[in-house]
């Protein structure tokens, strides 16, 4: 996979409200329907955070004012800024998802990923997302 777009970028700290899942399709499809049923999806940013060393994925939204996590039956972490390599992936869902996996792996072979930072999914838009992995400094 040729990485034209990729680029290193240097990231704010992002708090977040999150449910875990486990790394397998299915797990992170689920928990994609249920946060965006929780919150809804006017005016939200979300992410996914792939925790390598746990194999567990977070489905994320980041807090806005008035949110009440506990609430709504979500945890809350801070996904951590700091440098990244970037990649920006444009297409129609669902086809744009087949490209993830492949492009994280693209992405982990130029750089040396920091292992106490998740590799991060950035979601721009419908058909445009930022996969960012994390530069050991």
């Amino acid at each position: 996979m040729a990485l034209g777009s990729a680029g290193e970028v240097v990231r704010q700290d992002v708090h977040v409200m999150y449910l875990r899942t486990r790394d397998a399709v299915e797990h992170i499809r689920d928990g994609w329907d249920r946060i965006e049923r929780i919150v809804g999806t006017r005016g939200r940013k979300f992410y996914g955070a792939m925790h390598l060393p746990t194999a567990e994925y977070w489905v994320c939204v980041e807090v806005k004012a008035g949110d009440d996590p506990k609430a709504l039956g979500l945890e809350t972490a801070t996904l951590p800024g700091g440098r990244y390599v970037r990649a920006r992936l444009k297409g129609e869902p669902p086809a744009i998802y087949d490209q993830i996996g492949p492009t994280f792996d693209a992405l982990e072979r130029v750089v040396t990923p920091d292992p106490t930072r998740p590799e991060i999914e950035f979601y721009r838009g419908r058909d445009e997302l930022d996969l960012l992995v994390s530069v050991l400094d």
